[in-house]
């Protein structure tokens, strides 16, 4: 199982390195955001009920006082102290605004258990508020629980559970109730800026090559490394939407970082196509050391004094492989060295540690990073 998954990390490490990084096209909408385009968050806390026994206990307090303050407007007085309602459970309620939502919406929430309940599930969402940070109320929630899993106890302290069942969704669960107006567009001055996922300055320049070529007229700017302005043309004044989505459709050619990516707990190890190796000679080999005990009984023979005793017997052997070393001339890549290092049959232990050396050394020209 072990030499399997082994095999698996370093057949991903050489198709992830070998893969081609330069030549390759995107749209520029997959690169890029439009500022101004963004989700709020919402919050709220409900209450969830129908559990079947497996809601809040009595030490959450806040459970029952929120349960005794629901009755009570329905006009139903009750003593907070005096609830012992086990099919309740007190939840934080979130979700996400998504831009350009128009009220009578559905949006999907995302119910999590504040106090001690063992599970929701067969819960239902009592009708919640939800609201944004500036304390108004944009959306309501109300529903069935989805948690798609379960939490079965039994006698002793026994428990198969499934997944997690203390969070759960429920998919259009929520109905907008009040719109947040997105500003997109500087109507002073006419322009609206495009966000770098990943900024860089010579993908920004890229970006604005390639919106003067099929606007024309100078129309895009980089403003740093993360945003790229662009004017709008006169005719499309009153047409910004499509500007936007003709812009978003143009290709461009983003830069890849020269960057090499190890994750030593999972084995697993990425390799940007723009990283290069500088003249560079590697041996590597390794030792194993295994140190065994093997338990005889020696026993005296009949009659005789003595005791029969357990006496360890261990063994101590120490195997070490043939260092093999090899020579990464200049101008080699690192597809070069990877297939080196995969023909020599290396692990992706052994790759992390040589890469590591390598760049310690000075020969590996870019980011190392060890996660």
């Amino acid at each position: 199982m072990k030499k399997s998954l082994a095999l698996f990390c370093l057949v991903l490490t050489v198709f992830l390195a070998v893969s081609p990084a330069g030549g390759e096209t995107v749209r520029i909408k997959d690169i890029t955001e439009v500022e101004g385009v963004r989700g709020n968050q919402l919050v709220g806390y409900g209450l969830v009920v129908g559990l079947a026994g497996s809601g809040d206990s009595r030490n959450s307090l806040f459970t029952n006082q929120a349960l005794a303050n629901m009755l009570e407007k329905m006009g139903i007085a009750v003593d907070s102290q005096a609830v012992r309602a086990r099919n309740v459970a007190s939840v934080i309620v979130t979700a996400e605004l998504p831009p350009f939502v128009q009220s009578g919406e559905e949006i999907d929430v995302t119910v999590s258990s504040l106090g001690d309940a063992k599970t929701l599930q067969g819960g239902v969402l009592l009708l919640t508020p939800l609201k944004a940070v500036d304390g108004k109320v944009y959306a309501v929630a109300q529903g069935p629980l989805s948690i798609g899993g379960f939490n079965v106890g039994g006698g002793g302290g026994n428990v198969v559970q499934q997944n997690h069942p203390t969070v759960g969704m429920i998919p259009g669960g929520g109905i907008v109730e009040r719109t947040v107006e997105t500003n997109f567009v500087d109507k002073v001055r006419g322009v609206f800026t495009l966000l770098l996922r990943e900024p860089d300055f010579v993908t920004a320049s890229r970006i604005a090559r390639a919106i003067n070529e099929e606007l024309g007229g100078g129309k895009a700017r980089v403003l740093d490394a993360n945003r790229v302005e662009v004017s709008i043309p006169e005719h499309y004044q009153n047409q910004v939407s499509r500007l936007i989505a003709l812009v978003g459709e143009i290709p461009v050619e983003p830069d890849v970082p020269a960057r090499v990516v190890i994750n030593e707990r999972t084995g697993t190890v990425v390799i940007g196509g723009n990283v290069r190796i500088l003249p560079v000679a590697v041996s590597h080999g390794n030792l194993t050391v295994t140190v065994r005990t093997e338990y005889q009984v020696s026993q005296p023979p009949p009659f005789s004094p003595g005791e029969t005793v357990v006496v360890p017997q261990r063994e101590v052997r120490v195997e070490e492989e043939p260092a093999r070393l090899f020579k990464v001339e200049s101008g080699n890549t690192i597809d070069d060295l990877v297939k080196a290092l995969n023909a020599l049959g290396v692990t992706p232990r052994d790759l992390i540690a040589i890469l590591q050396a390598i760049k310690k050394a000075g020969a590996l020209q870019g980011e190392l990073i060890i996660e």
